[in-house]
């Protein structure tokens, strides 16, 4: 029997998982935090990779789901910021020198599209724009059902799209000013609010709230707090507006905390991709829907990559 295995890399715990044929259930999953002291991250994913290495049959491939910046073509993280050690890590090498088994790596956004599209909320559809709103913003695109990943495997940063160029656009993560995510993401709203209070704005909020607290004041009919996930709705429909210029997408699949605010995200996001598309002819039979795979996201997508490269 052939398996795969599939590895999630995330900058506090590691999971590894192995699943058989065509099935998508694993039959076996392990976890372990990344960091441990005195022992190396890479040393810490090969352990965990041989705890699930099955008994019998043959491993035909491992796919890996990691934190960008870096090259799916080389199979080399260039940088990730809570795993220090890896500046540009050939980490593709080091797996297969480790365990001689072809082995693939993605970004997690992508590979988190790819698994929507494969086993999630796209399914059935050809052409689909995925987007995780949480802490950051992350994207995925399949066109003519194929993984975008572009000559440098760097495509689909879709949070890093320019929305404002002014100076005094907000500061992104990445140092850049005025980027989707430092508009719609958590940290977005929250620096936002924050913004706000210390400028002298009246509130039921105080400090720096997290965007949990400020869903739960806007709910409560907080107007600095509406007001920051409607500001973060109407970039996420200028920026979707976009995409679907570029990408012309069937569905468009939403993931990621910040999405799950409801009305209070999507009532500005809808109204503003509306007003942005240049054409109607874009949002006809247009499907926008939740995520369905959580945290199971990452092991999927690093499968799914696996499975089809075997394939190719």
């Amino acid at each position: 029997m052939g398996y795969v295995i599939a590895i999630d890399i995330g900058g506090t715990q590691l999971r590894a998982a192995v699943y058989a044929s065509e099935s998508r259930q694993p039959v076996q999953i392990q976890r372990i935090q990344t960091h441990a002291p005195g022992e190396k991250v890479f040393e810490r994913l090969a352990r965990l990779t041989d705890s699930v290495w099955p008994k019998d049959g043959t491993v035909e491939a491992i796919g890996v789901s990691a934190p960008g910046p870096l090259d799916p073509h080389t199979g080399v993280i260039m940088t990730t910021p809570n795993i220090k050690e890896w500046q540009n890590f050939p980490l593709v090498a080091e797996l297969t020198a480790r365990f001689k088994v072809q082995t693939f790596l993605a970004n997690d956004a992508n590979l988190a599209g790819l698994a929507e599209w494969r086993y999630g909320a796209g399914r059935g559809h050809h052409n689909v724009l995925y987007l995780t709103v949480s802490t950051g913003v992350g994207g995925g695109v399949i066109i003519d059902d194929r993984l975008l990943q572009g000559g440098r495997g760097l495509a689909a940063e879709l949070g890093h799209v320019t929305l404002d160029a002014s100076p005094d656009a907000p500061l992104c993560g990445c140092g850049f000013r005025g980027h989707l995510e430092s508009f719609s993401s958590g940290t977005g709203i929250e620096r936002f609010v924050a913004d706000e209070l210390a400028a002298g704005r009246a509130s039921s909020l105080a400090g720096r709230p997290s965007a949990r607290k400020i869903a739960e004041a806007a709910l409560a009919g907080d107007g600095l707090a509406r007001a920051a996930y409607a500001r973060a709705g109407k970039y996420l429909g200028i920026a979707v507006a976009n995409f679907l210029h570029i990408f012309d997408p069937s569905v468009v699949v939403f993931g990621g905390g910040v999405t799950m605010s409801g009305p209070l995200l999507f009532d500005s996001f809808d109204a503003n991709l509306r007003a942005r598309v240049f054409h109607p002819r874009y949002l006809e039979g247009l499907e926008i829907k939740a995520a369905e795979l959580g945290d199971d996201a990452g092991l999927l997508g690093a499968l799914a990559l696996a499975r089809l490269r075997i394939q190719d």
